[in-house]
């Protein structure tokens, strides 16, 4: 297959990429810079592809979009236009795009993220849940839209509503890897909140499984069978290190280093979400324990 990917040389675009060219697909990267052989450009001010040089999309049978501005930082308003033009535009753009070929492909698969829930506490959420509200809520039904034009052209569209994943080398796991080798692990705020989750291994596999399975559409939760709080993933991440968690960052310490927003809907929320889609699938998760991810993140083939 020709399969043409937003956010290649991401933490989870990356390991794609190897994944496609291992079962022999030929993958076009989409670069917001000048397009080199066997890329795809796009240019956001203009909002168009450019296919003037590099490669072109006419012939390609699938399109992922995981092209997205990292979000876990202070939110100040230009950086939530960032994070937003980045996955909402960019998203956009490409499915206009795809829409217009004169030939299309058959399947966009577009992230997402499990934020679209909001808050919800202990509630347990799948893919018919209703959505939430905040910032992420918002920014996520704005990212599922921007796939509206390829889906009125026809072509089956797959909106991941993606969990943290654990991976080695991104993610959140290799930025709190420093502290939890020195024993420093915290939960945060109260430690109650459930967490949704998938390792990177899963996520690909189930990227692939959405190219591939054409039953398959509408938004899909790409996480675990199993959420976990807060506490118990602070406490399994530190016993992959070899380490102990006794520590605690209070909600106001989080709120002042990040902000209330950014704080409150990316440390303090609670998603319990179930991936019911993949389930009645009969996808079967690689690691559906929390410590069996960790285990295959922090060993030996983690650094291969």
């Amino acid at each position: 297959m020709r399969i043409a990917v937003t956010g290649a040389s991401g933490f989870i675009g990356t390991a794609l990429v190897r994944a496609l060219r291992e079962r022999g697909d030929e993958v076009h990267p989409i670069v917001r810079h000048p397009p080199g052989e066997g890329e795809v450009g796009i240019d956001l001010t203009s909002r168009r592809l450019d296919t003037s040089r590099g490669a072109s999309l006419e012939g390609i049978d699938a399109a992922v979009h995981l092209a997205g501005a990292p979000i876990t930082t202070r939110w100040s308003a230009k950086r939530l236009e960032e994070i937003r033009s980045s996955r909402v535009l960019v998203g956009d753009v490409l499915s206009r795009a795809l829409a217009a070929l004169p030939s299309r492909p058959a399947v966009l698969v577009s992230g997402s993220a499990v934020g679209i829930y909001g808050d919800r506490g202990d509630e347990v959420l799948d893919e018919a849940s209703a959505q939430g509200s905040g910032v992420l809520a918002d920014l996520c039904r704005s990212w599922e839209a921007s796939t509206t034009a390829a889906a009125e052209g026809g072509i089956r569209v797959v909106t991941l509503r993606t969990g943290i994943v654990l991976g080695a080398k991104g993610g959140i796991l290799a930025a709190l890897a420093p502290l939890f080798k020195l024993g420093l692990g915290a939960r945060l705020g109260d430690g109650r909140q459930w967490t949704s989750w998938i390792s990177l291994e899963d996520e690909v596999r189930v990227i692939l499984r959405a190219i591939d399975d054409d039953t398959i559409s509408g938004p899909v939760n790409s996480t675990a069978p199993n959420p976990v709080r807060n506490r118990e993933l602070t406490e399994a991440m530190a016993h992959a290190f070899g380490k102990s968690a006794r520590l605690a960052v209070p909600a106001p310490v989080l709120r002042l280093g990040l902000g209330r927003g950014a704080a409150d809907e990316m440390l303090l929320a609670s998603q319990r979400a179930l991936p019911a889609k993949l389930a009645q699938a009969g996808y079967v998760h690689n690691h559906g324990e929390l410590a069996d991810a960790l285990a295959v993140a922090t060993g030996p083939r983690a650094s291969s």
